[in-house]
């Protein structure tokens, strides 16, 4: 397969914020504000990371900074199509992994679950795509409408869940060039292990994101962690401020990566088609953890807001759709 370059531009606007009105984008809380807030910043997987941990110890703090470090790099090694020796990439090279990681046959089971749960929207084996269209378009002088239908017909005959054997001894792709991305998923389940071990040391006010973000309780001042959404045609504007206390958000819009100079082509595939999606501007979901908001926000991105309902009543969402013209719907259950 061939592998995608480092460092892609993060495919979703989130911006951790303070409550304080009227401030677009702000940055975490002053010092002074919240003085046992210990923040790290960084990256995952690519994306911007941050942390922020209420501990009255910085040298406890900076060990559980450390710890939630060490856990996001163990799962990089597991998930990244970056680095040739992890092992997503061995199984998109070989088409066979034995032993494999628990983690990877763990994720993979949640990709079908969230396949089944989407209709096929959500599809982890759409990796072939992404081949066809960053190829299509490297070349000088492609076609700016877009790749060959015959090469996209070949590229989702590689596609497919129930291609994928899979078992804790071994994971096997039953059809010839086949490949799985994980980079619908794989954020919110990684920011999902590091509050579970910030969570078994005790922590109690905490903010993780790790390409997605969830939080840990209310902010030490007792309000919720306040989250804001960038206006997806004005990226240095706030569109909106979501309250999270204990629950996950995650965004995904087709603005994050583009193959093509128009901008008409990008990374949301269609399983259905082998098209790109631009639906809507942008979505976003909450959840009750990051794994599941990561891959419904990608999902929800390829499907009518009415086919969305079932699955927001039965997990108990919250999302919020953004038109092109920035106009925003909020879907809550049982609406």
């Amino acid at each position: 397969m061939t592998i995608a370059p480092p460092k892609l531009p993060r495919r979703r606007f989130i911006a951790i914020a303070a409550a304080i009105a009227g401030l677009p984008l702000l940055p975490p809380r002053p010092a002074a504000a919240a003085p046992d807030l210990h923040v790290w910043t960084g990256s995952a997987l690519g994306a911007d990371a941050m942390l922020q941990i209420q501990h009255p110890d910085a040298a406890a703090a900076q060990r559980l900074i450390e710890m939630s470090l060490a856990e996001m790099q163990r799962l990089e090694h597991v998930f990244s199509l970056y680095r040739p020796d992890s092992a997503l990439a061995r199984l998109n090279r070989d088409g066979v992994l034995d032993d494999p990681p628990l983690d990877l046959v763990r994720l993979l089971g949640e990709c079908e679950r969230f396949n089944r749960l989407t209709g096929g929207a959500f599809d982890a084996t759409v990796q072939p795509l992404w081949d066809v269209y960053a190829g299509h378009f490297a070349q000088q002088g492609a076609d700016p409408a877009g790749p060959p239908a015959a090469a996209i017909a070949a590229a989702l005959a590689r596609t497919g869940h129930d291609r994928i054997d899979m078992s804790p001894r071994r994971i096997r792709f039953t059809a010839p060039g086949m490949a799985v991305t994980l980079n619908g998923i794989a954020q919110g389940y990684i920011t999902d292990r590091v509050v579970e071990r910030l969570k078994d040391a005790g922590m109690a006010h905490a903010l993780v994101d790790m390409g997605e973000t969830r939080a840990v309780g209310p902010h030490p001042d007792g309000s919720p962690w306040r989250i804001g959404l960038a206006d997806p045609a004005q990226p240095s504007h706030t569109l909106d401020r979501v309250g999270l206390v204990d629950r996950a958000i995650a965004t995904s819009g087709g603005y994050g990566t583009q193959f093509d100079p128009a901008g008409r082509f990008n990374h949301l595939f269609d399983p259905a088609n082998g098209g790109t999606s631009w639906r809507y501007a942008q979505v976003s979901v909450v959840a009750a953890n990051a794994t599941t908001a990561d891959a419904l926000s990608t999902a929800f991105s390829l499907m009518p807001r009415e086919a969305t309902q079932a699955v927001v009543n039965r997990l108990d969402l919250a999302a919020y759709f953004v038109t092109k013209g920035s106009m925003r719907v909020e879907q809550q259950r049982g609406a």
